[in-house]
């Protein structure tokens, strides 16, 4: 049986909406896979290597061919990517930094997307690897981003839809908190958001 896979990408603590909002959903989900182990990473709490020449490199040698240096080059990536696969289950918390994914955020995907592990390139198309998976992505934002006139500039959950699809996870459900900071919506929008997890 998989663990559940939280990712935490908020740099705020207790203050953070998203992480209160994949705490509820991991809450939940312990409830009906009592079983499952759940793995914490936050990942802002780690030194990422940002993408450079050398690290690509060492995702595009076969493996029986690194050097020792790449495979230091790739301890951080591959233990990402093991999480990944040792996971039925992924809730991903999002806070909306300047409409799209934290820094720490997109580090991680850079690291879990790796040819031969993750995705294929055949024919001139490509197969994702990480299939049979569920992901539930905890967005958070001070705007309503889910409709209305600020929707097309929400960039944060249709770049994870695809990167995750990209490498095989198209089982995707999106919870948000959302107008924390609109005076309209600010009193109802935290528990307005906790509540849409009842129904998991």
């Amino acid at each position: 049986m998989g663990n559940i896979l939280h990712i935490i990408s908020s740099a705020r603590g207790e203050a953070s909406n998203s992480i209160l909002l994949g705490n509820r959903i991991v809450e939940r989900l312990q409830r009906r896979y009592p079983d499952k182990k759940v793995v914490v990473n936050d990942v802002t709490g780690q030194s990422w290597q940002w993408l450079h020449n050398e690290l690509v490199d060492a995702y595009r040698t076969p493996l029986a061919a690194l050097t020792t240096e790449q495979q230091v080059l790739l301890e951080t990536s591959d233990a990402t990517v093991t999480q990944m696969q040792e996971a039925d289950v992924i809730v991903i918390g999002v806070p909306l930094y300047n409409f799209n994914l934290p820094a720490p955020l997109k580090a991680w995907v850079d690291h879990i997307v790796r040819p031969g592990k993750t995705v294929n390139y055949q024919d001139g198309g490509f197969a994702g690897q990480l299939t049979g998976k569920k992901v539930y992505l905890a967005i958070a934002s001070n705007g309503i981003y889910s409709e209305g006139p600020m929707q097309p500039f929400d960039f944060a959950e249709p770049y994870l839809r695809y990167v995750l699809g990209f490498v095989g996870i198209t089982d995707i459900t999106t919870y948000r908190i959302e107008g924390a900071g609109m005076s309209a919506t600010r009193e109802t929008a935290v528990e307005k958001g906790l509540a849409s997890v009842e129904s998991i």
